[in-house]
């Protein structure tokens, strides 16, 4: 099999999908593994380093995806990009398809197999190529809301840490996930006051018994969040779940709050973050509270996002490379679960489920 690697061309996407040395492992089993120019650039890996490691340069997306089997990306294709799609195409990637309609229908329509890291799921539930990138923003979007916060920015002026004297600001995190937890660390380390509400009593008496009085656990209840919005200085909602900061919730913050909403790219949970934003211009404001919705915010820190991509992608393409398509799946669990897309049927009953669309069960497709 010939392995592609594209560059990114979402706007400030600076990850790639495989290191040079993700080229260096894997360059024995494929075939070839075509890198396309500048494609690592943005995250501080050069030509010369893929070439070192066997990669071998292509001047354009559109000769890598025409001469490739397997497409390793980060970001779902862009529009630009549809035009590259191919019959029995392999593409691996982040897609997020239950808010992509028309991607959805190219890659069905194209009879592309489409494999979504952040559906791909163990036995025991877990979510090795979500979980990296949901650390990363977890830890990021304290940090964000920190700057935020600064009256040049057009924040409240609080200092998260507070002084000797002077308390803490309060941060709300919505969510005891990975998102949640890795935001939680973040903020305990550097002294906020912290809230966090979910629905799930386990994960709370664990946050309870790893930081003990540093954060105040809740459960996550209408009249709770109420509250607790009301005096946070900053919000930050880790996981998708349905509406639940409503405008009017909104309207009873702190002026110059901050929301920073990690599940946007899922259509997020705050009534008044109605669109995605980027790096270049990653907020806006509403009713004197500022919002901040990036869809892809490891992407401002692809160096790190791309290494801790690769330690997990690389073990996924290896085996499809080993054994083939059709036999990886049936040998892997957790990559089955990962095909949204299939020979022209929609394989992910959350995506159809979504999208009104049919479903059908790869099992029929592959003869388990």
């Amino acid at each position: 099999m010939i392995i592609g690697v594209v560059k990114e061309i979402k706007a400030d996407e600076n990850r790639v999908g495989l290191t040079p040395l993700g080229v260096k492992l894997l360059k024995n089993k494929a075939q070839k593994i075509l890198v396309e120019k500048g494609a690592g650039v943005g995250s501080g890996f050069s030509d010369e380093e893929y070439i070192d490691e066997g990669g071998i340069l292509v001047d354009n997306s559109e000769e890598v995806y025409s001469l490739s089997d397997i497409i390793v990306k980060v970001k779902e294709p862009q529009p630009s990009e549809y035009k590259f799609l191919k019959k029995d195409l392999i593409l691996i990637t982040y897609l997020h398809l239950a808010v992509e309609k028309i991607l959805t229908k190219e890659l069905m329509d194209k009879k592309v197999t489409s494999i979504a890291y952040e559906t791909i799921e163990t036995e025991d539930g877990k979510l090795p190529l979500l979980t990296p990138m949901s650390e990363i923003g977890g830890r990021m979007s304290v940090q964000i809301a920190s700057n935020l916060l600064e009256n040049r920015n057009g924040g409240s002026g609080i200092l998260l840490s507070g002084v000797a004297g002077v308390p803490a600001g309060k941060v709300l995190i919505i969510g005891a996930g990975s998102v949640g937890m890795n935001a939680a660390k973040v903020a305990a380390g550097i002294g906020a006051n912290i809230s966090i509400v979910d629905t799930d009593i386990q994960k709370l008496r664990y946050i309870e018994d790893k930081f003990g009085s540093k954060i105040k656990t809740y459960m996550s209840t209408p009249s709770n969040l109420k509250e607790l919005v009301k005096e946070a200085d900053v919000i930050i909602p880790g996981h998708k779940a349905p509406c639940l900061i409503t405008e009017d919730m909104v309207k009873s913050m702190k002026k110059g709050s901050v929301i920073v909403d990690l599940s946007i790219d899922q259509g997020g949970i705050v009534e008044t973050m109605d669109r995605i934003t980027t790096h270049s211009n990653p907020t806006y404001e509403k009713y004197g509270i500022i919002h901040y919705c990036v869809s892809n915010m490891p992407g401002s820190v692809a160096r790190t996002a791309t290494l801790a991509l690769t330690n997990e992608n690389i073990k996924y393409i290896a085996k499809i490379i080993d054994l083939g398509l059709v036999e990886a799946i049936k040998n892997d669990s957790a990559l089955a679960k990962g095909v949204n897309t299939f020979k022209g049927k929609l394989t992910n009953k959350g995506v159809a489920e979504a999208l009104n669309f049919e479903y059908t069960e790869l099992t029929s497709l592959i003869g388990f």
